[in-house]
């Protein structure tokens, strides 16, 4: 199985492979210009007292246009991306809608993504605001109560492990390339291994990219260490 990601400029990593290689991309890109800056997030110490992270400054984030999305449809067969509001591009009817439960937030309350495979609008709910995270793919509406088992965030517009891991369960299957051309945190590589798929990425910035690729390795030690049956057992024990 693959798993890799490449330190590179987006354009030239889909430039790599053929036409319709990807069986899937699963794309994340820069919605604006901002998170990339240190303190754009405002104090390190909120309100209640809780203690934020401080992301590292790292190169300006380009908003993508046509010719990289045209780039984006010719090189894979299908494509989930992220942001599809935030874009002029002319884009498909289909539509996943992410409810973040996200109660009372100043962040917004859903991120809307175009995917190829239907013309329908489908709906993931998954608590995802700060401290506040949901159980488990299914009952993503219902915090975690124990928050030792919350995802660590290491990337300002981090996105879970189990948003990717229900993409994966509905649209993909085992051994189907997935294509990722701005990794950030490797939320969508680790649910691509998890899952069993070829996983293909690109990520820009150093920070991130070195920051992700600690996070895959402390994940494929854990898997070793316990099976997944295991790791659920355990899980469950905690809570």
């Amino acid at each position: 199985m693959i798993n890799e990601v490449q330190l590179i400029d987006r354009v030239e990593f889909l430039n790599q492979f053929p036409d319709k290689f990807f069986d899937w991309i699963f794309d994340d890109p820069p919605y604006f210009s901002g998170p990339e800056r240190r303190g754009y997030y405002g104090k390190t110490q909120s309100t209640n007292n809780v203690k934020r992270v401080d992301y590292a400054k790292t190169p300006e984030w380009i908003v993508p246009g046509k010719d990289y999305f045209d780039l984006v449809i010719r090189k894979s067969k299908n494509q989930i991306i992220w942001g599809v509001n935030y874009y002029e591009y002319q884009f498909g009817s289909g539509r996943i809608v992410w409810d973040k439960v996200n109660a009372d937030s100043s962040f917004s309350d859903c991120e809307i993504a175009y995917c190829s495979s239907h013309d329908s609008v489908r709906l993931f709910r998954y608590m995802w605001n700060g401290m506040m995270q949901g159980l488990n793919i299914t009952n993503g509406h219902i915090q975690q109560g124990n928050k030792k088992l919350n995802e660590k965030r290491i990337h300002p517009t981090q996105k879970p492990e189990n948003l990717y891991k229900w993409q994966l369960s509905r649209y993909a299957k085992p051994g189907d390339k997935i294509g990722s051309c701005h990794v950030g945190s490797g939320s969508d590589r680790i649910a691509a291994y998890d899952y069993g798929c070829d996983f293909y990425g690109s990520e820009l910035s150093p920070v991130h990219y070195n920051n992700q690729e600690e996070r895959f390795k402390i994940h494929i030690k854990q898997q070793r260490l316990f099976t997944p049956q295991q790791l659920s057992i355990i899980g469950e024990a905690i809570v």
